[in-house]
């Protein structure tokens, strides 16, 4: 199961990865030392539903990851950075993202009890500070809510050795507080920890008021939608022009970003007024058409079920698109823009496939389809 956002099941008071009896829970204090320690590989095996709970916090996981060490493999670093300030807001979190060398948060918490109030803190994501600031820090929860939490099936194993239960007035399991603002500590540990679905290093200053796991999901998308992202380029043009049997002026994508395994698949067209097809689409207003946008879309997803006959000649085979459906254009394409095909394969049987497709630019949708194809030799 890879701990990826195309994963996530479920967000209520945590974060779970996996479908149906598959699903792991509660993963974000685990991939919170992973993301700590910028770990980027490292296979994960569980007996169980979830992840210990430990202490609650994340310092067991730092400490074990710490004295085992890591080792170098094959392959570079991802990197996350923001070229321009962008918001994000869902429900009552809200996020801010601006620009920065080095991986920062602000972060602001807000609750209607004498212990917490508001709390605000900013910290530096670095091993040595993340151990000193941030792994300690314990979850947290209000003792008026147990009976609620345990009857959706959650919480069943919080105990008085692994969480804070407050009441209306003050700490009634967990106590004594390890600072006075362990909450908001907790919170911007949660965040490196969703983060890291990202599947990469984030370079960016996030100002983070009242985020849930909801809220650091939504925030985990846009980053993967908005930031540039670095050190992940699977297929170059070269390589394209090997699985794809288009050329000028029809070969409408630049480069294969991320591949995850046969399930996704993101591509970048980058659109110029060099464009042969801007002579007619529109001389003195020059719009993209939407059935290129689709065909380059296409062409992502074809890459995507290619790779499903890598080491089968795939020089010989052609892909067919069989039926487009649900297609919607959001907003013009213009020059200048470069377009991030974000393409999921629903159903793949055979030779043939259904997958569907979103296209965004500057982290806003401008076309979406649902696609149809086959494979077949030339």
């Amino acid at each position: 199961m890879p701990a990826r956002l195309t994963e996530v099941e479920a967000l209520e008071r945590r974060t779970a990865i996996g479908h149906g009896d598959a699903t792991i829970h509660t993963v974000e204090h685990l991939l919170s030392a992973l993301g700590a320690l910028e770990i980027d590989d490292c296979l994960i095996e569980l007996s169980g539903p979830e992840p210990p709970a430990l202490d609650g916090s994340v310092g067991p996981y730092f400490k074990a990851l710490t004295q085992a060490g890591t080792a170098e493999v094959e392959g570079e670093p991802v990197f996350l950075t923001v070229q321009a300030p962008f918001t994000v807001t869902e429900g009552d979190a809200s996020y801010v993202v601006a620009p920065a060398k080095s991986y920062r948060l602000t972060t602001t918490v807000e609750f209607a009890h004498p212990l917490i109030g508001r709390q605000a803190g900013t910290y530096e994501i670095t091993p040595e500070a993340f151990a000193r600031e941030l792994a300690p820090a314990r979850t947290f929860g209000f003792a008026s809510e147990v009976d609620a939490l345990r009857a959706k099936g959650l919480i069943k194993g919080v105990t008085k050795d692994n969480a804070i239960v407050l009441d209306d007035q003050a700490v009634v399991q967990g106590g004594p507080l390890r600072w006075p603002d362990e909450f908001v500590r907790h919170k911007a540990a949660d965040i490196v920890g969703d983060l890291a679905l990202t599947g990469a290093r984030v370079r960016a200053h996030i100002v983070a008021t009242r985020p849930s796991h909801v809220g650091n999901v939504a925030l985990a998308r846009a980053l993967s939608r908005t930031a540039k992202r670095t050190g992940d380029a699977r297929y170059d043009i070269g390589r394209i022009l090997d699985i794809l049997p288009h050329r000028y002026p029809f070969l409408l994508v630049d480069r294969i970003i991320e591949v995850e395994g046969d399930r996704r698949i993101v591509g970048i067209k980058n659109v110029t007024i060099n464009e042969p097809f801007f002579q007619g689409h529109f001389p003195g207003h020059p719009i993209m058409p939407g059935v290129l946008i689709i065909e380059a879309m296409a062409q992502v997803g074809g890459m995507l079920l290619m790779g499903h006959f890598e080491g089968q000649n795939v020089e010989d085979k052609v892909v067919y698109f069989m039926s487009l459906d649900n297609v919607k254009f959001r907003r013009p394409v213009l020059p200048g823009d470069q377009i991030r095909f974000e393409l999921e394969m629903v159903q793949f049987r055979g030779r043939t496939c259904k997958m569907k497709g979103v296209g965004y630019v500057d982290g806003q949708v401008v076309a979406e389809a649902e696609m149809m194809a086959i494979v077949t030799d030339k």
